[in-house]
């Protein structure tokens, strides 16, 4: 990026994108670090609240985690959504809620099928 003192300062959002593509073209893979805010804010010429402004949408996203003390990692895709530590409170309730989801459409499942058994064996009516 351009870090001469007239060039434009990226916004957060702008970031964000820049990192999504480092992400979906592999610079990022699952499981890397990003480097730290202050690096990638020195790098964007901006401030550090703008760097992790963009790190919060993508943690809201679920593209990455956020580990105290530890840095921020790109969320592995085969990891089931709010499992890791780190991850947007948001997805970690909304994988709960799923979870109760699933249970009650295995439940009701199963309750179909004892239903479609029962109707099975009945005899059909004699005319």
């Amino acid at each position: 990026m351009d870090s001469s003192p007239e060039a434009p300062k990226p916004t957060a959002k702008e970031i964000a994108t820049n990192l999504r593509g480092q992400i979906a073209d592999g610079t990022y893979g699952p499981n890397a670090q990003l480097p730290p805010a202050r690096k990638l804010a020195k790098e964007f010429g901006v401030q550090l609240m703008t760097v992790q402004s963009a790190i919060r949408q993508l943690r809201d996203e679920g593209l990455v985690v956020t580990q105290q003390g530890r840095g921020t990692f790109v969320r592995d895709p085969a990891m089931p959504l709010g499992t890791e530590a780190g991850s947007s409170p948001a997805f970690t309730a909304l994988a709960s809620e799923l979870s109760v989801i699933h249970e009650t459409l295995r439940q009701l499942g199963d309750r179909l099928d004892r239903l479609e058994q029962l109707v099975g064996r009945e005899t059909p009516p004699s005319q």
